[in-house]
């Protein structure tokens, strides 16, 4: 039986419809994800998952999407709408879509196809965004500024119901889900305080949003299986590590890691071609599927080399070092036999 649980790119692409009454769940509130202790973005109190034991393996376990019913079929041919903005506008979008995990996925130019689409929504003290119950969704919301209450009203009762957190943080979205299962909405989200919201429609975030997420999980698991030392990896984890996994953009001679830092990620580099430097001396190329990094977080060492782009530009995948320990542990005798290169070097 699937729950609504995880806060990260699983949320858009590996669950079913959880807000779907036949699949005898108690409804999910899309709008409820306030900034209290119970926040999915910064709650501290979820346990995190134990290492993958690979010499155990069991039943793989399948992975749902979502299926498109008649009410969000896609359209073959769309075009996102484009609302004009300042570039002091635009600056405070992009500053505030930084802070939600939701828009992770996208690349630069999907970002800049979403920022265009967001509105801006100026609302007024007790002004209702989001009704509960309303079964027309049709828009995500994500805050700038101000702050937003959220209410959940049970059985038959008038107003707006209890009230089970707010909305204070810039970045915070919320309405996501009942655009991904098409379901009524399932809190009351009213303006607590004159606020500034962006607002982007059902056909944007599907098409571009959802769909980045999808398509980053499928690409991203292609490559990792092509990458040797994760060759092994069943479906289950290659997913979880596709989901975990940053992409970033850099061009020729920008350096990914500096000799003497601190390493807080492995990387893997997926377009391109690098080099190591140790005191300035070559000691190893790279060319696509190859890692490094590895080293710093395995033995809590600084970065013994610095890794330049050699290409005209490359793209290069990373994990960050709790990812890193949890998904990739395992795997540390083996890629302590290859990080040999540095220290014969």
């Amino acid at each position: 039986r699937r729950t609504c649980e995880s806060p990260g790119l699983r949320l858009l692409t590996a669950m079913g419809n959880c807000c779907s009454a036949g699949e005898g769940l108690a409804p999910v509130a899309d709008e409820v994800r306030p900034d209290s202790d119970e926040s999915e973005e910064e709650s501290d109190d979820v346990p995190e998952p134990a290492q993958f034991d690979f010499s155990k393996k069991g039943a793989r376990t399948s992975v749902s999407a979502e299926a498109y019913g008649a009410f969000n079929k896609k359209i073959t041919s769309f075009t996102a709408p484009v609302h004009v903005k300042t570039p002091e506008a635009e600056r405070q979008l992009r500053a505030a879509l930084a802070n939600s995990f939701m828009f992770n996925a996208l690349s630069d130019q999907e970002m800049n196809t979403v920022v265009g689409a967001f509105e801006k929504m100026p609302v007024n003290a007790g002004q209702v965004v989001i009704q509960q119950g309303d079964p027309d969704a049709k828009e995500l919301y994500v805050l700038e500024s101000g702050h937003l209450d959220i209410y959940k009203r049970t059985g038959a009762g008038g107003g707006d119901g209890t009230k089970l957190g707010s909305y204070k943080d810039a970045g915070q979205t919320f309405g996501e889900l009942a655009l991904l299962y098409n379901c009524p909405r399932a809190a009351t989200i009213k303006a607590a305080s004159s606020s500034v919201i962006w607002k982007i429609d059902r056909e944007t975030f599907n098409h571009v949003v959802k769909d980045a997420a999808a398509r980053k999980r499928q690409l991203y698991e292609s490559f990792l299986k092509s990458v040797e030392i994760l060759s092994h990896l069943d479906a289950y984890e290659v997913s979880q590590v596709a989901d975990a996994l940053k992409s970033e953009t850099y061009k020729k001679g920008d350096l990914v890691v500096r000799q003497g830092d601190v390493g807080n990620h492995f990387f893997l580099l997926e377009e391109g071609s690098a080099v190591a430097l140790k005191n300035g001396q070559n000691v190893k190329n790279y060319g696509p599927r190859d890692y490094f990094g590895e080293l710093a977080l395995m033995s809590e060492v600084p970065r013994q080399a610095s890794v330049r782009i050699e290409s005209e530009k490359a793209t290069v995948l990373s994990l960050d070092r709790k990812s890193f320990k949890r998904l990739l542990g395992p795997l540390n005798e083996t890629m302590s036999q290859k990080a040999q290169d540095y220290k014969k070097a």
